[in-house]
């Protein structure tokens, strides 16, 4: 990653029309046009994964973008919210203190030993799924949460040039999955059966800083039990089933960007 990179006169072209059409992307439709059109033309691939993270390093949003039909299990193994190859990969990436952007060539002639960053173990996987190579980068640890981003798929070995490519766009598609991250945040929240109470808003604050029932009722003056019949209302209006979902729902939703009327009263 280190050795300089020069642009041939073409890739620059590509690269500015990239940047001009990422300027005003808002929208989903807008993102995936971008990255099906100017992004391609500069880092052809097969799938994007795109994944956001909040505060609290949950994982609060993913995109999975591809041009061609992606048959559903494939789909499933890299996407899935749970273990999927992209939420793996940024893990092993974010947490290990590896270095980024990084590649990855799976091809039947790649050797192990030539995998930086400890991604070797993630070379069967990627020839067993047919995609034989990935690019990857992502933002640092930010306050209005990190993304990250896999393109799997790219029909020559990736290179060097490839990365600093991506590493050029990365600001981009940072804010542009950001935009509409919020976007579809605000689309859902319009959603809810009914909006989301101001003592359910208070108690899913608590809840976030780890008070258990009976802590959050005595902060609120309440007891612990009405407490849990809030939170069972409230896990029913999320769509929910645990508290840990309850906090990531409540991220996407921005209900904690809403100050809580009794927080000030609160020890």
């Amino acid at each position: 990653m280190e050795q300089l990179v020069i642009l041939s006169q073409l890739e620059q072209e590509y690269l500015l029309h990239a940047i001009e059409a990422a300027l005003p992307v808002q929208h989903a439709r807008q993102f995936f046009l971008w990255t099906q059109g100017q992004l391609q033309a500069l880092l052809p691939h097969q799938v994007l994964v795109c994944l956001q993270f909040g505060a609290q390093e949950e994982l609060q949003h993913i995109e999975c973008l591809h041009s061609t039909v992606l048959e559903a299990g494939l789909r499933s193994r890299l996407c899935s919210r749970d273990d999927g190859l992209a939420l793996r990969l940024a893990q092993h990436c974010r947490g290990s203190g590896g270095r980024l952007p990084a590649l990855l060539d799976a091809g039947p002639h790649a050797d192990p030993l030539k995998a930086g960053q400890g991604l070797a173990p993630f070379q069967g996987e990627l020839r067993e799924l047919g995609l034989e190579n990935m690019l990857m980068h992502g933002s640092e640890r930010l306050p209005g949460g990190a993304t990250f981003f896999v393109m799997f798929g790219l029909p020559h070995r990736p290179r060097p040039r490839h990365a600093y490519f991506l590493q050029l766009l990365l600001p981009y598609l940072h804010i542009s999955l950001q935009r509409i991250s919020r976007q579809q945040a605000q689309a859902q929240a319009g959603t809810l059966a009914r909006p989301v109470s101001a003592r359910e808003a208070e108690i899913l604050h608590w809840v976030r800083e780890g008070k258990s029932n009976d802590e959050i009722g005595m902060i609120l003056g309440i007891s612990g039990l009405t407490v849990k019949n809030h939170l069972q209302r409230l896990y029913r209006l999320l769509g929910v089933s645990n508290r840990a979902q309850a906090i990531a729902r409540g991220m996407v939703l921005q209900l904690f960007d809403r100050a809580p009327l009794m927080l000030a009263n609160a020890a």
